[in-house]
């Protein structure tokens, strides 16, 4: 087991959830993407906005790849480029 993978069993166990239902790949490459994309404060935010989706009976692979591809054609003058405090 990794520190990865205690750690999802103990947040699992602490919220009474099943580990094997965590898709950690899934939500790991969402939030890289989403890093680079857009800016790094994004990534846990969008990560939680994946976890709602979810618990509202959303896929997950299904959500995370539209917000990737969201992510993913984010025009630069709004994202990565700038310091992440710098309002928009």
């Amino acid at each position: 087991m990794t520190v990865m993978d205690d750690w999802v069993t103990a947040a699992c166990a602490e919220l009474g959830l099943d580990p094997a239902q965590v898709p950690v790949p899934v939500v790991l490459d969402l939030a890289k993407e989403v890093a680079h994309q857009v800016l790094r404060p994004g990534a846990p935010v969008t990560a939680y906005l994946l976890g709602l989706a979810v618990g509202r009976g959303a896929d997950p692979a299904d959500a995370a790849a539209r917000l990737g591809a969201l992510a993913g054609t984010w025009p630069v003058e709004l994202g990565a480029d700038r310091p992440d405090d710098t309002p928009a």
